[in-house]
């Protein structure tokens, strides 16, 4: 009966060893498994345009110029920068205010030139219908990936209390 115990204690122990050491083991460049690994800005266009062009089932030659003019709007779109967020400006005296509602202003006028800029190439290749289908497409793509981040977000701060 002794015996028997030392050995399933001596079995439990090397399966705990083992189990630590296949989770400790590494994959590309020295990432852990368990650490997922970030997109870049350019490989996340790419990804948005090839999902655009399998939900609007377009031909390679179609998909090709889709997926480089789209790569280049998401590259002057992200140029242009982000949004002031409402943290930022809630302690603003009106002189701020009215100086940062100017410069949102202007930010939302780049965007609407870019979007009429990128209308006009996606209409050498692209019916009517499917350029509203990409802007449908890429709504729906940009609530996901805010609604993620916000998860993200609350998932950050539940770790971080105990």
């Amino acid at each position: 009966m002794k015996k028997l115990v030392l050995r399933l204690i001596m079995v439990m122990c090397m399966m705990t060893v083992s189990s630590t050491l296949v989770n400790a083991q590494t994959t590309k460049t020295g990432v852990q498994k368990t650490e997922r690994q970030r997109m870049t800005r350019e490989q996340l266009a790419q990804t948005q345009a090839r999902h655009i062009c399998e939900q609007l089932t377009l031909d390679n030659e179609t998909s090709a110029k889709f997926s480089n003019e789209y790569c280049n709007y998401m590259k002057e779109l992200w140029a242009i920068g982000p949004k002031v967020g409402k943290k930022q400006r809630t302690e603003m005296t009106d002189a701020q205010a009215e100086t940062q509602n100017k410069q949102d202003f202007e930010r939302s006028q780049k965007i609407l030139d870019l979007r009429q800029k990128y209308y006009k190439r996606y209409s050498t290749f692209l019916t009517q219908r499917q350029i509203q289908s990409v802007y449908e497409i890429e709504k729906q793509m940009r609530n996901r990936l805010a609604a993620k981040k916000r998860m993200n977000g609350r998932m950050a701060r539940k770790k971080g209390r105990f």
